[in-house]
This record gives C-alpha cells, structure tokens and sequence, in this order.
C-alpha cells in the first residue's frame, strides 16, 4: 500500500544475459542467505500491524477519542513524520549496534506502542489522561509505534545488501517491496475483520497488531543471524551523520526536487487522514473504510510491472510529473461524486499515479548522488514523504472542519486538494525545464 510508500515503490530488475529457468531458480536459491528470508518474513507483519492501525487510526481518534478532525490531523502528521523521518538516522544506530539487536529492539517498542494505544481509553489508563491531558497521552503513545518501523526499514535494507550476492540482489529488492505491497493489501481488511465481522471493537486491532510485532520479536530472536558487514564503510556517529546530511541537503538541486515532491505526499496521505473522517461524516456513517483501503495496495501489486513497462521510454522527471498530476486529479472524483463507491475507484486511479512516478522517483535521486554518495542521498529521498505527512494531516484536518462544519460544502474540500496536486505537478515539470537532466538520464532516455 504506497507508500510505502505508501508504501515503497518496486525497483526494475537489471536484466543481465539470458538464463534458463532452472539456472535462474538455482541462483536466487543460492543467492540469499538465511537471514534474507526471516528479515523480510517479519517484514511482511510489520507491514500488517502498520497498515490495519493506520486503516483505523483516524476513525479511532475521532470516533472513540472524540477528537476533532484537526487535532486527529495534527496528531497523525507529527507521528506520521517521525515514521519516514527516522530511517535517515537510524540506519547509523543499526550499524552501530547491530542488525539483530536493533530489530529487536524495533519490535519490542511495537509491541509495547500497539498495546498502549488500544488501551488509551482503558479505564485502569484514566490516571494517566487525567494527569497528561487525552491529547498529550494519545501523542506520547503514538510517539511508540511510530519508532519502530523508522528502525525495521533500514535494517530489512540493509539485510537484503549483505545477505544476497550481486547478481540477485535487484531480485532481493524486488522481493522486499512486494511483500511490503502484500502487507500493505492484508492490513486494512484484517483491521476491518476484527473491527466487524469478529466484533472485536477497534481497539482490538491495535492489540491484534501488537500480537504480530511480538510474534516477529520471538522470530527475529531464534532464527535472524547477524549478516556479515565486512568491506562496509560506516558513519561512527548520529552527529557525523546528521552532518553528512546538512552538506546533502545544501545542493540546492536535490532539495528543490524533494521540496516539490513533498507536495505529492500532502495529497497521496489524505487517504489514510482526512478522507475516513469525510465518509464516515458526510457519506456513510457505516462506511469500511479500513477495509477499502486494500484496493490500493491491490492495484500496486496487479499493474506494477505494465505501468513501468509503458512509461519506460518517458524521461523520468516527466514521469514523475504525470504521476502526480494523476494523482491529483483523482481526487476530484471524491468532489464531483462524493460515495463510498467513489472512493473506491479513486484508490485505483491514485494507485496508476503512484505507479507512474514511484520507481523513477528514486532512480532519478540515485542519479542526482555523487560517487560514494547514493546510500545518503536515498535515505534523504524519504524527506519529501515525512514532509507530506507532517504537513498533509494536518491541513486534511482543517479542511474537513472548514468545508464541514463552517462551510456545509464538504465535497468541495477535494478542490483544494486537486489544487495541489496539480500545482506539485506544474512545479515538477518546471523543473525539468529549467533544471537539465543528468548525462546518466539523457543516455538512458535515449538509449530507451
């Protein structure tokens, strides 16, 4: 489910010389060692736990906290942005402290964060509201589970690095995104599974999701081997990487490409913010809007491979752009016909823009680094979604309290959204005419 990148976009696969079925098969058997497998096992139920929280989080907040729409957007945003912020830095405490330890250690805090939020309305957790204040507990809670998949991304990615040899490693990659795209799928109707057919309630789904990352802890701890990281060159410190990043984010190139990209984040989130609380408000007080959300993630993983195919021969800032302004438009669906039906065929559409510009969106940043310099400048490729999120849930909030209860014309809160979405990808193709591309991707347009 995006984003990663939503869920995170699938790689292309470099094609090499031909190989028979049986010699391929033999290689990627060959290729991976043990730790390969369990990394992305427990990433598969990572990808769960966060996607059937996620489903419910603003419904949660909302409908059991009574929070309104701008505080739940405020709430989601900051924690949203600690998720895709941290992986930035916290690749450095992984090699410090290792692998095993630190997925550990990610999982543990999951457990723990998924528990504690099912159980903010507990009365035996009465105490603590009354001292901190509903907002401030709920904030502090989230804080939690958010920690641990800013941990899990880079030490998954880093597995499938040292534990797969080169000639397969793009498959490894390949793998990885796929299964995060499956938990993706599986998360929201599982989330709606225990919400309503089992009867659960929702706070159940946040335990259900701690049930898995504890599960992933006792997996990790009997059978994840620490890989090997010989001939790797580390940053030895959380300062020297911080200021590592500083020197990355002074070329004015790259921050300006991450700063416009940020825009397609403020919209692509609003599916998983602002448009429950819409439906649920407006449309359908009874609308699965948990269990919908799959259909996103569905999409990525049914047209993954013909969308790249059929964009193939596009430059990839172009592409990019397309895929925000596809997107963007989506959202005027929602405005024209505002149903719960309607959001369904809008997280197909949004999907073919997520598909269009997800995997060039990362090749054109790898082209933007200098030598030595593509690990640094990947891990900063995940700014534009942490910016998205800290700044797209919360105006998701105020437009829904704005167009619904100051305005009466909820639908039409979609119009700003479609506004944005298509000025991100105006500024994107401004870009590409004011910013020449690198020598790499003019030879590979070509080539193409």
């Amino acid at each position: 489910m995006v984003p990663i990148q939503s869920r995170e976009p699938t790689p292309r696969i470099a094609t090499g010389e031909s190989l028979s079925l049986q010699q391929r098969w033999r290689e990627i058997r060959d290729g991976f060692e043990s730790a390969f497998w369990v990394a992305n096992s427990t990433e598969i139920f990572e990808r769960v736990a966060y996607y059937s929280t996620q489903a419910v989080l603003a419904i949660f907040l909302t409908e059991q906290m009574h929070f309104s729409a701008e505080v739940t957007g405020s709430l989601m945003g900051v924690t949203g942005f600690v998720v895709y912020a941290l992986p930035v830095l916290a690749g450095t405490m992984a090699d410090r402290y290792g692998f095993r330890r630190s997925l550990m250690f990610a999982y543990l805090v999951l457990t723990v964060g998924y528990f504690m939020l099912g159980s903010v309305s507990a009365p035996w957790m009465e105490p603590a509201r009354h001292a901190l204040g509903a907002q401030w507990l709920v904030l502090a809670v989230l804080m939690l589970p958010a920690l641990g998949p800013g941990m899990v991304k880079p030490v998954v990615a880093g597995t499938i690095a040292r534990t797969s040899t080169e000639n397969v490693r793009s498959i490894g990659y390949s793998i990885y995104y796929t299964l995060v795209n499956i938990g993706g799928a599986i998360g929201p109707s599982l989330a709606w599974l225990v919400r309503k057919p089992l009867g659960l309630g929702i706070e159940n789904v946040f335990r259900v999701a701690a049930c898995c990352t504890f599960l992933m802890f006792w997996v990790t701890l009997l059978f994840y081997r620490e890989p090997d990281s010989k001939g790797e060159e580390k940053v030895t410190s959380v300062s020297t990487a911080l200021k590592n990043i500083y020197v990355v984010l002074k070329n004015g190139k790259f921050l300006t490409f991450l700063l416009i990209s940020s825009g397609f984040y403020v919209v692509f989130w609003q599916v998983w913010v602002s448009a429950p609380i819409f439906l649920r408000r407006y449309v359908d007080a009874n609308a699965d809007t948990d269990r919908m959300m799959s259909i996103e993630a569905v999409t990525v993983i049914s047209l993954q491979i013909l969308v790249t195919y059929l964009t193939r021969q596009i430059p990839a800032i172009r592409t990019i752009a397309i895929g925000f302004l596809i997107t963007g438009l989506s959202f005027g669906l929602l405005a024209v016909h505002p149903s719960v039906w309607m959001f369904g065929v809008l997280l197909v559409v949004m999907a073919l823009g997520e598909l269009t510009q997800a995997s060039r969106y990362y090749e054109y940043c790898s082209r933007l680094a200098p030598p030595g310099q593509q690990g640094l400048y990947m891990g900063c490729a995940f700014v534009p979604i942490a910016i998205g999120y800290l700044t797209g849930a919360p105006l998701g909030g105020y437009l829904v309290e704005v167009f619904g209860e100051v305005l009466h014309r909820p639908a039409d809160m979609w119009w700003v959204i479609l506004g944005i979405g298509v000025l991100t990808a105006a500024l994107m193709w401004l870009y590409d005419a004011v910013v020449k591309p690198a020598p790499s991707e003019e030879t590979v347009a070509n080539a193409a």
